[in-house]
């Protein structure tokens, strides 16, 4: 039987059990739980089949995010154990991020023959994120206007102990905070804009040295950019049990009828962020001719791994490594795609409009659409520099509600769905980062329309 064949075949016995399950529980239909659990075990069956005939890591991890969803949803105490195998894959990739941001970032300035192309290519990412982020923004406000799914909403009183309001931050806290004090201070917090800063400014400097001074020092960063690359390959071996894992503590921990309450504002961000990926990132993508199929193909991987864990900084290696697979030269990847984890989350950004007017919504605060717009541009300053982990934007969101004196309560309603919504902004934050490096390399005139590197890894699901 062929591959195709196997694959339509479970993916019609997934749908009509997902969709019995869900009927069941609703009270529509009355069927034996058995019977449906043997019926949705019967097409993860099919589904593991397909993934080892397939040999593809991202089939594996699409495989497992169905099987953790089953885990969740059966047996969710035992799910709720299985968060340990999430964190540990996501502990082995935070070990990644600083040496691979610093050691491709100082090859990608210091190993180029020409700093003004670098000035160039950091001054065109800078204008194109901010344009992109911005239209997110306005996209965000646009959706949560249309759909007011915070208004109605009633106030339970819920804790607030699990997360505490940052002090209100002046813009000159901001731009200072963008500078390290103490880089290894800057890596044991994670501060991924710091770690920017500090390899762009030593990248110069290395790059300004004599070429019998400056070559010993970058062969090392060479190799231990290469040496992080294959570390990664190490690690995402353990990325389907990690992904299963996520998702199953997910579903067991909140269940699906969470989704009744807050579907609205659930659908409202989905929404949103297509909306912004058809009417942004795809018109942006033709107008710089990006390769659309190989680009969709190239990203499924890092994508799934973002969607599956919440966290952007669990894609980025695999992402860097895909770009360069589709003609993105390694120098442009090292360079764009550090700074957009920083300044180009698009997802998050768009996230963080909608959110904070559905949380005036749902206080019952009638916020005049000048106001919206001083929230908005407030949110271009504090979203810059976002960690790439899970919920740190709620820790921004508590920040601008604090600014515009919003009470915090109805920031803890949405903690209820943050999981699903997560998923999909870091997707997003993913896509348009990939998305960046390509429009650079080709607005350098640099990308490769035919690259020589075969993509061994990326493969059409």
């Amino acid at each position: 039987m062929s591959k195709s064949r196997i694959l339509l075949i479970t993916l019609l016995v997934l749908t009509i059990a997902a969709i019995l399950t869900v009927l069941e529980n609703y009270g529509f239909i009355h069927l034996s739980p058995l019977a449906l659990g043997v019926l949705r075990w019967v097409g993860i069956a099919l589904l593991i089949f397909y993934a080892f005939r397939k040999k593809s890591l991202t089939t594996w991890i699409l495989a497992s995010m169905v099987i953790g969803a089953e885990i969740g949803y059966s047996f969710p105490d035992f799910a709720q154990n299985l968060n340990l195998l999430s964190k540990i894959f996501l502990r082995l990739i935070k070990t990644i991020i600083a040496p691979l941001i610093f050691a491709t970032l100082v090859v990608g300035i210091a190993g180029h023959s020409n700093l003004k192309q670098v000035g160039s290519m950091g001054l065109k990412a800078i204008i194109y994120f901010e344009v992109v982020t911005t239209l997110a923004l306005f996209i965000g406000l646009a959706a949560i206007n249309i759909s007011r799914a915070g208004e109605g909403i009633v106030l339970r009183g819920a804790e607030t102990a699990s997360i505490q309001a940052p002090p209100k931050q002046s813009v000159s806290d901001i731009i200072l905070h963008i500078f390290p004090e103490n880089i290894a201070k800057s890596i044991a917090e994670g501060e991924v804009l710091q770690i920017v800063v500090f390899s762009i400014l030593f990248g110069i400097g290395l790059a300004m040295l004599a070429e019998n001074r400056r070559r010993p020092l970058l062969e090392v960063t060479e190799s231990l950019a290469e040496t992080m690359f294959k570390f990664t390959n190490i690690i995402m071996l353990f990325a389907p049990v990690a992904v299963g894992a996520a998702i199953a503590y997910t579903v067991g921990h909140m269940g699906f009828g969470i989704l009744v309450n807050l579907f609205k504002l659930l659908a409202t961000l989905y929404v949103a962020l297509l909306v912004f990926i058809l009417a942004v990132l795809v018109p942006a993508a033709l107008m710089f001719r990006i390769p659309i199929k190989r680009f969709v193909q190239a990203i499924a991987e890092p994508v799934s791994i973002a969607f599956a864990t919440t966290s952007s900084e669990a894609a980025l290696p695999r992402a860097m490594e895909a770009m360069e697979k589709i003609g993105v030269p390694r120098k442009i990847v090292a360079f764009v795609m550090p700074m957009g984890y920083s300044f180009n989350l698009d997802g998050t950004t768009l996230y963080l409009s909608l959110a904070s007017i559905f949380v005036a919504q749902a206080a019952g605060i009638h916020m005049p659409w000048e106001q919206q717009l001083l929230m908005v541009f407030t949110l271009m300053l504090t979203s810059k520099g976002v960690a790439g982990v899970p919920r740190a934007s709620l820790v921004i969101l508590l920040g601008t509600a604090a600014s515009f004196n919003l009470p915090v309560e109805p920031i803890f309603i949405i903690l209820g769905i943050d999981e699903l919504m997560d998923m999909a902004r870091t997707a997003v934050n993913v896509v348009g980062n990939c998305l960046a490096s390509a429009i650079v390399a080709r607005w350098e005139g640099e990308f490769e329309d035919n690259p020589s590197l075969v993509m061994q890894e990326v493969e059409e699901i």
